[in-house]
């Protein structure tokens, strides 16, 4: 695992982004694998992402499976030790990065142009993606790796809190458990687990591609060819199963020697292709996301000073991803805060946001993208998530107008719909009071 771009950060495309976006082409492989490609000549260089349908969420009774099957595939594949593999990358001035999520599992290609150096950037990852070996050396040195970092996050509140909160969304969900699993789980993973969740999920109908660069469509097409066209054609990943809506509060306190506690209060939120998305987006801007001019910002640290931040915000998935509101606050001020939070959420839900507050929020939505990409790096990664997603071609182009669009009414009836603070997970990791 050498990269985690962030893939679910599609939320936050506006207009400059849009007015200089080319056209997305789209096209199938023989095998069945989803090419998306954007031609970017200002570059001699490519950036190139798989994206399969093969994250934590398909780990099957396994937790840590998806995680340690994507790390392997760079330690060894076709002959080649994982030294090997990175000096051919090296060599080439290529970069290469691969990580596993809860929905997706992805590589991720850098690489300059140039015929040569391209080819044999192509060809190392075209190897990775189709000739892992999971020899047992790496298996057991990753394995010890993941085995630390597990430890690591038994001392950080922070990660103590998302985990918690997890398992409160979702319950048996296979959102529940963390990517990484467990110490016992990572334990009792074996090669032939690794090997069986490779051949069912990395495979050409339930992969997409993505390709942004200097390069133009037929070059493209042998390069997506190369990347997955000899994968076993397979089949798409079953649909998750549905996220079961919450009914009644729920309170988890876990004590934690510390003084902060850090609080998270949400729910399942929306889906990635959400029908309520711009709704839901726009109105949380204005409620958590918008930073220093969000309500729950000025409600918790401009009014009060309990936090430094303060914040809410939705990560669609491929179900309802949750819908989380946090802070982190001195321990003596946890039951106050906490109140402060919940009455600010129950308001808006209520009441929505007030014209001037919508209004500034699309403004900054909208105007605000053009500092937050700046290359083909981060242009395919959102190419990735139109694909992975299933999201429509003119998204893009579309998306200030839908933005703009949205109304104080449509915001209320989509948080009142969708969101219920008295039916809310609440967790808070931190020492007793």
């Amino acid at each position: 695992m050498r990269t985690k771009p962030l893939l679910f950060l599609v939320l936050f495309f506006a207009a400059g982004f849009v007015q200089a976006m080319p056209e997305i082409e789209h096209w199938a492989t023989k095998n069945g694998a989803r090419v998306y490609y954007v031609h970017a000549p200002q570059l001699p260089m490519v950036d190139v992402q798989v994206v399969f349908d093969g994250g934590s969420a398909r780990d099957e009774g396994k937790p840590g499976r998806a995680v340690l099957t994507n790390a392997l595939l760079a330690e060894g594949a076709g002959g080649l030790d994982a030294d090997a593999i990175a000096r051919r990358f090296e060599d080439v001035g290529a970069s290469f990065g691969n990580d596993a999520l809860r929905d997706m599992a992805y590589v991720a290609l850098r690489t300059l142009t140039e015929p040569a150096l391209m080819k044999q950037a192509v060809d190392t990852a075209a190897l990775v993606l189709n000739k892992p070996d999971f020899p047992q050396t790496a298996i057991d040195r990753e394995r010890s790796r993941i085995l630390v970092s597990l430890r690591r996050q038994e001392q950080s509140p922070e990660t103590i809190a998302e985990k918690a909160f997890f398992r409160a969304l979702y319950d048996t969900h296979p959102y529940a458990h963390p990517p990484l699993g467990t110490e016992v789980s990572m334990q009792a993973l074996a090669r032939d687990d690794l090997r069986t969740h490779y051949r069912r999920y990395y495979v050409a109908r339930n992969a997409v591609v993505a390709i942004v660069g200097d390069v133009d469509r037929a070059t493209a097409r042998r390069l997506a060819d190369t990347l997955v066209g000899r994968l076993p054609a397979g089949e798409p990943a079953p649909a998750l199963p549905a996220v079961p809506a919450r009914t009644t509060r729920e309170e988890v306190n876990i004590p934690f020697p510390s003084a902060q506690t850090h609080i998270l209060v949400g729910q399942p939120g929306m889906r990635r292709d959400d029908p309520d998305y711009f709704a839901l987006y726009v109105g949380n801007h204005v409620l958590g996301g918008g930073s220093f001019t969000s309500r729950i910002t000025k409600a918790i640290r401009e009014e009060r000073g309990f936090a430094y931040s303060a914040y809410s915000y939705f990560s669609p998935m491929a179900v309802e991803g949750p819908f989380q509101v946090g802070m982190q606050t001195a321990t003596r001020n946890r039951d106050e805060a906490l109140q402060v939070l919940r009455e600010t959420v129950t308001e808006f839900v209520a009441k929505g946001p007030t014209a001037a507050e919508l209004e500034a929020s699309k403004k900054n939505i909208t105007g605000g993208f053009p500092l937050r990409i700046d290359s083909n790096r981060d242009i395919v990664q959102y190419l990735a998530v139109i694909g992975f997603y299933g999201l429509p071609l003119d998204y893009l182009e579309k998306f200030n107008a839908r933005v703009d669009a949205v109304t104080v009414a449509q915001i209320r009836d989509a948080f009142q719909r969708r969101i219920r603070p008295d039916a809310m997970a609440v967790v808070s990791v931190g020492a007793s009071q």
